[in-house]
């Protein structure tokens, strides 16, 4: 499996969840430390609604999202 079709692979449970909950967590689960890991950080600090937003759509809807 190529790192291209394995970030556009579905989100587990586990991965939604934490991303409510802690939304970086949540994407590193998903993605492992990427860009996207560092966007997400940078967001939750600022607040953590973007944080989630973010994440959830990162996880959710990972084809409209061109970050690695």
């Amino acid at each position: 499996m190529t790192r291209q079709q394995d970030l556009l692979k579905p989100a587990t449970p586990w991965a939604v969840i934490a991303a409510i909950l802690l939304p970086p967590l949540g994407v590193f689960l998903a993605r492992g430390i990427t860009p996207a890991f560092w966007l997400t950080v940078v967001l939750t600090l600022i607040g953590w609604v973007p944080g989630v937003i973010f994440a959830l759509a990162l996880l959710l809807v990972p084809k409209q999202i061109p970050l690695r």
